[in-house]
């Protein structure tokens, strides 16, 4: 379990860094082009990975629901959404609506079991946390 939160949170960590980065780009060379070069990069750099270590097999794919090979395409919408919003909101406000709406998501995800994820029982408390969120992006946005 230590080892999955170190891995969040190191992935959060990332995950702020890139936005900014990839927004940054953006307002350079434009936002679809970034969207562009971001994925060219990450693929040479998966491809490195790969051949250095990598523990699976692409042959398996013949196995893998097909729905599940749009994640790339996912990629693309997630990097143009995050850097749309980063540009028209500033990152810290950007990023508090973008996990508000991923925990919102893979809420629903878990509660019924979608996309071969093992179910979690529902309770007034997982929607309550949400709430406590949202109205923690609104005072922060009050005071900011």
């Amino acid at each position: 379990m230590i080892t999955g939160i170190i891995f969040s949170i190191f992935a959060g960590f990332v995950i702020s860094i890139q936005n900014v980065f990839n927004t940054r780009l953006g307002e350079n060379i434009g936002m679809i082009e970034t969207t562009v070069v971001v994925h060219a990069v990450g693929l040479a750099f998966a491809i490195i990975a790969t051949m250095a270590g990598g523990d699976g097999s692409f042959k398996a794919i013949k196995d893998v629901n097909k729905l599940y090979l749009i994640g790339g395409a996912l990629g693309v919408m997630i990097v143009y959404g995050v850097m749309k919003g980063i540009s028209l909101l500033g990152p810290t406000f950007s990023v508090a609506i973008v996990i508000v709406a991923q925990l919102t998501i893979t809420l629903f995800i878990d509660v019924f079991g979608l996309f071969d994820s093992p179910r979690i029982k529902f309770d007034f408390t997982k929607p309550l946390g949400i709430l406590i969120m949202i109205a923690g992006i609104i005072v922060f946005k009050l005071r900011g």
